[in-house]
């Protein structure tokens, strides 16, 4: 009986949650899962097959004695970046795989899933995996988001804009009135402490001495960034870094990713279509070149992440990932945990910036505020946007 009640709770949560990756997909037609139009976005049918293959290799393979792989092909083509698990089919070439099938990937995910129902059921499940099953759980919600994103960037760079979902309505809009919150210079503790989840480069909790600074009660609206647009903003050198601006160079932006002067009007591919950009929505889909730009024309600049945690009762969050002016480095007395598992956050602690919140593409219960995102600087085909602190 007391089985039942630790077990029955984790294989309704663990269906749940492999259950929302598919349905995420539904929209989608057969061609739509294979499309990889750059390095960063991922077909979805190697999202479904990459979050099974972890549990696969990582809790029934070691763990289940009874267990047969599904396909021995498999760990080469479905391995993201794991050099202790071995070879594995480069970033780049996901899109070139034709095969295995959208429908041998979901037989695989059914596979999978029946056997995970299986253990988790059986004497061989016990509290020391518990902590590898939660971060499975939790990396395939992280996959969910990518899955979303990934969508979008693959049909809003078909020429048709075709739709996702046509119940889909862009109605992220700030109401809030702009104020500048003040926080007072001091020690503060930032870093994950209790109970639940949480990734490794959450961890430790420490002190932090800040400055006086004042942070924004609200994120930047599009109306906001048409008129740095508007003035020249990406015509101006003296706003952006130098790479910022080698990269404005060349590649020729003028505007947020997915946005489209059409006969003197600016539009917005979403995934509910092509939309007239909303003056009042929060602006979304900037890089941190472009984000760093803004607040600098603004005479202000971006919130370092302590800042942004230190501040984050304080304001509303979770519409858009939020770039700080924060290189992603690990926490005092950080370590990484012994074999694969140890290089899920730590090997990427260089040449990225700290994004924190969550956004609209975020799975419930997958956000709180001491979550560090990270990205290279000239990535914005996630839900990014920007709040200015001074």
């Amino acid at each position: 009986m007391e089985a039942n009640t630790i077990i029955n709770p984790l294989v309704r949560k663990f269906r749940d949650i492999r259950k929302r990756s598919e349905n995420i997909c539904q929209p989608l037609e057969i061609e739509d899962y294979v499309v990889q139009p750059i390095v960063d976005v991922s077909p979805p049918k190697w999202h479904l097959g990459h979050t099974t293959w972890f549990f696969e290799t990582f809790i029934l393979i070691p763990n289940f004695p009874s267990y047969e792989v599904f396909d021995d092909q498999y760990n080469f083509v479905f391995n993201s970046y794991y050099e202790t698990i071995g070879a594995r089919v480069i970033r780049t070439d996901r899109g070139n795989l034709s095969r295995p099938s959208v429908s041998d990937i979901y037989r695989y995910r059914a596979y999978v899933d029946e056997k995970m129902t299986e253990f988790l059921n059986s004497h061989h499940m016990n509290d020391s995996i518990l902590a590898l099953l939660e971060l499975g759980l939790n990396h395939e919600q992280q996959h969910q988001e990518l899955l979303i994103t990934d969508i979008k960037y693959i049909l809003g760079h078909n020429p048709l804009f075709p739709v996702y979902k046509k119940e889909i309505k862009n109605t992220h809009k700030t109401t809030v009135e702009k104020r500048m919150l003040r926080f007072s210079e001091g020690i503060y503790e930032i870093g994950f402490e209790g109970l639940g989840f949480c990734f490794d480069n959450e961890l430790n909790r420490h002190k932090v001495y800040l400055h006086d600074f004042g942070i924004s009660n609200r994120l930047v609206t599009n109306r906001e960034y048409l008129e740095f647009m508007e003035s020249g903003g990406y015509s101006d050198f003296r706003y952006w870094h130098s790479d910022g601006w080698n990269w404005v160079k060349e590649n020729k932006v003028k505007s947020p990713l997915y946005w489209h002067k059409i006969d003197g009007k600016w539009m917005c591919y979403t995934l509910g279509g092509l939309e007239e950009v909303d003056p009042d929505g929060e602006l979304c889909h900037v890089n941190f070149y472009e984000a760093s730009a803004y607040a600098s024309w603004k005479g202000m600049r971006l919130p370092t992440e302590q800042e942004w945690e230190a501040a984050s009762p304080h304001f509303e969050w979770g519409k858009r990932w939020e770039w700080t002016n924060s290189a992603y480095l690990p926490y005092p007395g950080f370590k990484k945990e012994a074999g694969a598992v140890g290089e899920y956050n730590g090997k990427f602690m260089v040449n990225q910036m700290v994004l924190r919140g969550a956004s609209v593409a975020t799975p419930s219960g997958h956000s709180r505020d001491t979550y560090r995102n990270f990205f290279q600087p000239d990535l914005k085909w996630q839900f990014t946007g920007i709040r200015l602190a001074k």
